[in-house]
């Protein structure tokens, strides 16, 4: 039976296209906001959602850190996506048309190097495939769009430079959203688990909920602090560590981290990219 997969923004996004990748030969549905995206499981009209968290560029995407540990949805699993920037024009364009260039803002900077070469315009924009569709639209040659090679496929436009990012290391990693709880079963290849907690008001309480993971040889690949209920005196942390809940290190890093913490929620246990 086909899935409906959510994600945010519209079709040809770099979202939809990691949506496609994790679950080829499903439906991917487009999304305006990420709270939508979220929503779209929550409410049954989609299976499961692909959200961006991080760039290898730009660091934290969205807030995912907020809007995750209160949505009830479990992440089940991870993709990265090579971000290849791509120039596309309108039917007939050539490069020395074009005097403007319209995308997401991040995805413009991301341009900065090519943008200044080529003294373009910069016009910021909702996301980058509704860029490529609104310059499909309006028709005009001076008027490129960033995106990517799908959306040019999707809206019919010419790609008229390609890798233009200024990093080849552009890469963006996204976790898959379920409403159901799926661990992934220990032993069977390499497994990550996320979490958040809170750390009670004592004297160096992060540093010693930290050291039960260096003492029993667990990896952290990311730790973020976040304010909740707008309080600077409220900060909860979202963590990735690499192993299994059930593997006898995390049982004690866990139990570690349990005497200076006075809140603590699994969000995920589920297997790291390229093991799906």
């Amino acid at each position: 039976m086909t899935k409906k997969i959510a994600f945010q923004g519209e079709p040809g996004a770099f979202s939809h296209a990691a949506a496609q990748n994790f679950f080829p030969g499903d439906d991917a549905v487009g999304c305006v906001t990420f709270e939508e995206t979220i929503n779209a499981v929550q409410s049954g009209k989609a299976d499961f959602a692909v959200v961006p968290v991080e760039n290898s560029l730009y660091g934290r995407i969205t807030d995912i850190h907020h809007l995750l540990p209160e949505s009830g949805l479990y992440i089940i699993g991870e993709t990265f996506l090579r971000v290849e920037m791509t120039l596309l024009g309108v039917p007939g364009a050539t490069l020395a048309d074009i005097k403007a260039v319209q995308s997401l803002s991040v995805a413009l900077g991301q341009c900065r190097k090519f943008i200044s070469q080529n003294g373009y315009r910069t016009i910021n924009a909702v996301d980058t495939a509704g860029s490529a569709r609104e310059v499909a639209e309006k028709g005009d040659k001076s008027v490129a769009a960033i995106a990517s090679r799908f959306a040019a496929q999707i809206y019919g436009l010419n790609v008229l430079a390609e890798n233009i990012e200024d990093a080849a290391h552009n890469t963006t990693r996204f976790l898959v959203l379920s409403r159901d709880q799926q661990e992934a079963p220990a032993g069977n290849g390499k497994v990550k688990t996320t979490f958040v907690f809170r750390v009670r008001n004592v004297p160096a309480a992060l540093y010693k909920a930290m050291g039960g993971f260096a003492t029993n040889g667990v990896n952290m690949t990311k730790l973020e602090s976040y304010m909740v209920g707008g309080a600077f005196t409220a900060t909860q942390f979202y963590a990735d560590i690499e192993g299994h809940p059930s593997d006898i290190g995390v049982q004690h890093a866990f139990e570690e981290l349990g005497f200076f913490t006075d809140y603590f929620r699994v969000l995920g246990v589920y297997p790291a990219a390229g093991t799906k």
